[in-house]
């Protein structure tokens, strides 16, 4: 079916996608999609009827739903793991069993829901002001951009979230806490994580530089209960999960503890109820009305058929402004191998460069390349039909117009003679209206999705999280790679280890390359 795709591929150029809309005055109905409360435009694509008919029996080949039907049954698909893929048992709020080695999970996880609901009320009730989550990677990025997307929820402490092991990150977040009111998470599945663990202890010695007592002060979000009791913390306050979760997917468990202290059991259960939502959506609709794998096709006929390697995510809502980060890793750490299951080289390009800032704020930084650069980028633009200041209505009215600009000038285009005319008329004449003229050219033809939600509430976060999750699982099913490991990152985590004596000057350089060597002199010259 490859063959097939990349020749409707070489093909979609011939139409602009302008001209698609006047050949079919019914394409926006026929390439959008209404599901969950949401709106799918994909219509402002070079997709037509036959390239998503081939992408559909794309992905029938390549066993997209029987791959999908694997994950929901707890099948070990993480197959260099030895591992099953169950983050979607964490938001299963009535669903029924979810099985794994034949036992029956979600007690489990039903159980750990409720020990964190008790703990996150205590904390609200209590005199605590400020909570810090220390994590890196999925046990960061997640709840960071959850707290941020829904701030108009959050009645609780104050959330903040430390991640980065450069001291600044830590030291500029404690500065102006309260050691009496602040409590923190160590947010580690193994409890051994370096960036992680490094700022844990500095924040303990914070603790005790102020003469405040540990106790009741740290949570664990781990699975390393005996580690997290030398550091005395009781096991009531430890949160384990099963190895079925990796860090990218976690925050709808005890990853999601800060989050649910912040917005309160009620809505955290209703952020989970939202990605359960799109579970069941993706589990039972039709491949050409299942909102997931529209996404996932979009994103393989602009990366892999039509040579595309970037996506810009862009909500038009400023509480998103982590989305692009998560999705970036969400995306990249999911999708960025080189081989198939089987060990074989990709035949194919695999997944995209992720990257994006919210709207309107890049519309005055990047979006200049994206309209006139000699790239394409293909654009997945976001934003809500309602916002949640309706004394500012006139403000969302701007945004949203500003969204939908965007996404009809990347089509649209402008005109050689359309910029003529406009130099005219500011007075330019003969060889410098033409020079003049040129500068103000937009080549247009360039795609866009475009995905529209009621309102940034829990319940609609959790459908737009799910929604990107399963997108990453079918593009990842499609190219035949495991989208559940990470081994890219070990190799630099190894060498880190070996050259943190060289970096302090407790061994010698002596084995490693010039370039290493002559960064390592430079740095230890400057310190002494």
């Amino acid at each position: 079916m490859w063959d097939e795709v990349k020749r409707l591929g070489a093909k979609a150029h011939e139409t602009r996608i302008e001209a698609r809309f006047k050949e079919n005055s019914n394409r926006a109905a026929e390439f959008g999609l209404h599901a969950l409360g949401m709106l799918f435009d994909y219509s402002k694509t070079h997709l037509d009827e036959a390239s998503r008919a081939a992408l559909v029996a794309l992905a029938q080949t390549a066993g997209v739903e029987a791959k999908r039907d694997r994950m929901f049954a707890g099948e070990p698909i993480n197959d260099t793991e030895g591992r099953a893929v169950l983050h979607t048992a964490l938001r299963n709020l009535d669903g029924g069993p979810v099985l794994v080695d034949g036992e029956d999970v979600m007690p489990g996880v039903r159980a750990t829901l409720d020990r964190m609901a008790k703990l996150a009320e205590h904390v609200r009730g209590s005199d605590v002001t400020d909570v810090v989550n220390i994590g890196i990677g999925g046990s960061d990025l997640g709840p960071a951009m959850a707290y941020l997307a829904l701030k108009p929820y959050a009645d609780g402490p104050r959330c903040h979230f430390v991640s980065n092991v450069d001291g600044a990150d830590i030291a500029d977040t404690l500065r102006t806490l309260d050691p009496e009111t602040t409590m923190f998470i160590v947010a580690s599945k193994t409890f051994t994580t370096i960036e992680t663990m490094t700022n844990a202890r500095t924040a303990r010695a914070w603790l005790d530089d102020r003469g405040v007592s540990h106790e009741g002060r740290f949570v664990a979000l781990s699975s390393n209960a005996e580690k997290a009791a030398e550091w005395g913390i009781p096991a009531d306050r430890v949160f384990g999960f099963g190895d079925w979760v990796g860090g990218r997917y976690s925050m709808w468990g005890p990853i999601g503890l800060a989050l649910m202290i912040a917005i309160g059991d009620k809505a955290f259960r209703a952020f989970l109820r939202g990605g359960q939502e799109m579970d069941r959506h993706f589990k039972s609709a039709p491949l050409h009305q299942n909102m997931p794998v529209l996404l996932a096709l979009t994103g393989i006929w602009h990366n892999q058929v039509m040579g595309h390697a970037t996506r810009a995510v862009l909500p038009y809502d400023n509480r998103l402004a982590r989305l692009p980060a998560y999705l970036q890793q969400l995306e990249m750490e999911s999708n960025g191998k080189g081989v198939t299951i089987d060990g074989d080289p990709l035949a194919e390009n695999s997944g995209p460069v992720v990257w994006g800032e919210p709207g309107t704020n890049g519309q005055h930084a990047f979006y200049q390349l994206i309209h006139q650069g000699t790239r394409v980028v293909p654009c997945e633009f976001m934003v809500a039909a309602v916002g949640h200041e309706p004394d500012l209505r006139h403000h969302h009215d701007l945004l949203v117009a500003n969204c939908l600009a965007q996404s009809e000038a990347l089509m649209r285009g402008r005109s050689l003679d359309e910029a003529r005319d406009i130099c005219a008329e500011k007075g330019f004449e003969g060889a410098e209206l033409e020079r003049q003229a040129r500068h103000r050219v937009f080549p247009g033809d360039r795609p866009s999705t475009v995905l529209v939600y009621p309102q940034l509430t829990p319940e609609a976060l959790g459908k737009i999280v799910a929604l990107y999750e399963h997108r990453v699982f079918v593009e990842g099913a499609i190219l035949d790679i495991n989208s559940f490991d990470q081994w890219g990152v070990e190799l630099g985590k190894e060498l880190a280890t070996s050259l943190g004596p060289i970096v302090t000057g407790e061994a010698s350089s002596e084995g490693k390359d010039g370039s290493t060597r002559a960064l390592v002199d430079f740095v230890l010259r400057h310190r002494e």
